[in-house]
């Protein structure tokens, strides 16, 4: 279950409660959970405690149309859709890839280049520019930002100054998402801790392979 309290529908603002309609019907969301993607739906009921983060996020959210009556995105869904799905499976987020693999699909990615993202580095699949994004979105993922002259250059190549900043602003928006998930132990990411010692079996010797200096 999450780490921090959910906001019931009668404690929630008008504002928070059109969300709570279009995902949840009639239902409380925190006694009767589920949307209709399966998801447990608790981003919303914990994102709720604090309603200007909330507002926050779901503006960003209808920057390309999500629960908005148009886009006013330029960027190709995707461009932004591949950024996110990689940010986060490299992030390590259930949630954030398995709704975006979802989305990506909406948008026609096909479903051999979903499956290839945690191997775009190896697959033949992908183009010049599909590279070049994937690429992009590890450097800002897994490096911090650190990207080479060489790397943008193809980029750029590709994406218009704009579409660059809009790339670079989502990406790092599902970033944020996808780390809050981990954190706090939202929708899929409400998995226990899976790094830790194993212990030695009872009847073990610690030192049996490390040799004579080990146990001096």
């Amino acid at each position: 279950m999450p780490r921090l309290r959910e906001v019931p529908k009668k404690n929630a603002n008008k504002y928070i409660n059109k969300y709570y309609k279009a995902l949840f019907g009639d239902r409380d969301p925190v006694q009767e959970p589920g949307t209709a993607t399966g998801t447990p739906g608790n981003w919303w009921t914990v994102f709720a405690l604090v309603p200007y983060i909330f507002e926050h996020a779901t503006k960003h959210f209808g920057m390309f149309g999500m629960f908005a009556d148009k886009s006013v995105s330029q960027l190709e869904g995707t461009t932004r859709e591949l950024g996110i799905m990689r940010a986060g499976y490299t992030q390590g987020s259930q949630f954030v890839f398995s709704q975006h693999c979802k989305a990506a699909r909406r948008f026609g990615i096909a479903e051999e280049k979903i499956a290839a993202i945690p191997h775009w580095e190896v697959s033949p699949i992908f183009d010049e520019k599909e590279r070049a994004i994937l690429a992009w979105t590890d450097a800002l993922i897994l490096q911090g930002g650190r990207a080479s002259d060489e790397l943008f250059e193809v980029l750029q190549s590709h994406l218009s100054d704009e579409d660059i900043l809009e790339l670079t602003y989502h990406v790092m928006g599902y970033n944020l998402h996808a780390v809050c998930c981990k954190a706090l132990r939202l929708e899929y990411d409400d998995v226990p801790e899976r790094i830790r010692e194993v212990p030695v079996p009872a009847a073990g010797e610690v030192a049996d392979w490390a040799g004579k200096a080990w146990s001096d």
